[in-house]
């Protein structure tokens, strides 16, 4: 059975994945990447391969989303997931069902602060980040920088369809706030540990948590990338050059950087779900 991890792009779900990674697949709790790898990322080709190998046709792959999940589930063990996909239906189809999800782990981070993120990630300027996030979206294998590596067209939808969407009526929910893990990192590690406890047998000690926190802070990711050692950064488009992946972090404040009428905007188009989230 699926615990998705899911998130629009740049909230924070490296981080989250390192954290569970770290908890559930090392001894010591001391982050390492081969440990992150066995959390995969859905969709991909190789989990639809079976059923199509029409990758850039949505209505090709919806027919198989819930058929590729069901492959997945066969040895009936909890596996995580990440994943960037819109939790929706196309025509009837529904991207995922009860039978075979377990739960989701789902990371939000405030749309003020996703811009410059965004902006970096995507080689985008500021009004265009602003687009990507106001607009619902489908993107396909090729043309878009983050679908490089074997994934298949991904319904990623708007910031605010993506965050109604996944929370709505959705049972066996963790709502992590990226916020929140900034400010207070050992109460949010413990809301994880507790929600993975449900599903699985997980025994952490205090030593084993401080290591998780220490060794997935933004610092300790930073380094590892900047050593050459971390593999989920992308390239520029058309270049060799490859997008910086931890780049501002906790450091990352909208006050300092959004222009004035991009933040009215969001605030106004946006405005119920930051209140609900407590961001206004």
């Amino acid at each position: 059975m699926i615990i998705w991890v899911a998130s629009y792009p740049k909230s924070g779900n490296t981080w989250i994945r390192s954290i569970i990674s770290s908890l559930v697949y090392t001894k010591d709790g001391i982050f390492d990447f081969p440990s992150i790898k066995k959390i995969d990322q859905y969709p991909q080709r190789r989990f639809f391969e079976y059923f199509t190998q029409d990758y850039n046709n949505i209505h090709e792959i919806k027919k198989h989303w819930i058929t590729s999940q069901q492959r997945i589930n066969l040895d009936n063990e909890i596996k995580f997931f990440k994943t960037h996909h819109l939790n929706c239906k196309v025509d009837n189809y529904p991207f995922t069902n009860k039978e075979c999800t377990k739960g989701t782990i789902y990371i939000v981070r405030d749309p003020r602060n996703l811009i410059d993120s965004i902006s970096n990630h995507f080689s985008k300027s500021v009004e265009e980040s602003k687009k990507f996030l106001l607009t619902s979206k489908i993107l396909s294998p090729g043309k878009e920088i983050e679908l490089r590596g074997g994934n298949v067209i991904t319904y990623l939808g708007s910031w605010k369809e993506h965050y109604k969407f996944w929370t709505n009526n959705n049972e066996n929910l963790l709502v992590i706030k990226y916020e929140d893990l900034v400010k207070n990192i050992h109460q949010e590690i413990d809301k994880i540990i507790a929600f993975i406890k449900k599903f699985i047998d997980l025994e952490v000690s205090d030593k084993k948590k401080e290591n998780v926190i220490k060794s997935t802070s933004f610092e300790a990711l930073k380094k590892i990338e900047e050593n050459g050692k971390f593999t989920e950064n992308v390239f520029v488009k058309g270049t060799n050059e490859k997008v910086k992946f931890f780049n501002k972090g906790p450091d990352n404040n909208w006050k300092d950087s959004l222009p004035k009428d991009i933040q009215i905007e969001l605030e106004t188009k946006l405005k119920n779900e930051l209140i609900e989230l407590d961001y206004l």
